[in-house]
């Protein structure tokens, strides 16, 4: 079993390199309001390098279609991630693969294709009850995020069995401030996991 492990709230070239080099499947950018939002152009530019098989996400929280579209256009992603609710009022081409965001105590996900379970609030740590996330787990692709740290990743892991796992917060020195070896360690101890199934 192969896990994909994303790293989210990336704004320095060198923590997306650090990223893709410690062996990331998925690169996240945030276009909300957050400590970690980076325009679109910049995101691009720091991930320009990123080669075909990490996919560069872009991640946005009830966007505006023309605030969607500005993202698309400048920065091109792979993926869009938002809300499970957003998608259906937002331009999306078939290029642009979808991950809708289901949360903890709201809507079920309903789909077989890759989507992000989390709790209530993004990017704050927040950890999911792993009990219930195991249920839905067998649901679809589920990438499990919130509160997951290069300590409890593997934990996540063997409780949840998720088709990926994202972490962003518990890899900062500060918030919006990464840190390289953070983001090694997480991605580690990820793969470390994965082979003990």
């Amino acid at each position: 079993m192969s896990v994909l492990v994303k790293v989210c709230g990336l704004r320095e070239k060198r923590h997306v390199a650090d990223a893709v080099e410690a062996g990331a499947g998925a690169v996240g950018f945030v276009f909300a309001n957050s400590p970690r939002k980076i325009a679109p152009a910049a995101a691009r530019s720091i991930s320009d390098f990123v080669p075909p098989d990490v996919k560069r996400v872009a991640v946005m929280l009830h966007p505006a279609n023309d605030d969607w579209l500005a993202v698309l256009e400048q920065f091109d992603p792979d993926v869009l991630q938002t809300d499970a609710e957003d998608l259906d009022g937002l331009d999306i081409p078939a290029h642009v693969e979808r991950w809708p965001v289901f949360r903890e105590g709201g809507s079920q996900p309903d789909t077989a294709a890759t989507y992000v379970y989390e709790g209530l609030k993004s990017g704050r740590g927040e950890t999911v009850d792993w009990s219930v996330a195991a249920g839905l787990a067998r649901q679809g692709r589920m990438i499990l995020a919130g509160g997951l740290s290069p300590d409890n990743v593997g934990a996540a892991i063997r409780a949840v069995r998720p088709f990926g796992v994202d972490a962003s917060s518990a890899l900062e020195s500060s918030p919006g401030n990464k840190e390289s070896r953070l983001i090694r360690e997480f991605i580690n101890a990820a793969t470390a996991a994965e082979t003990n199934l």
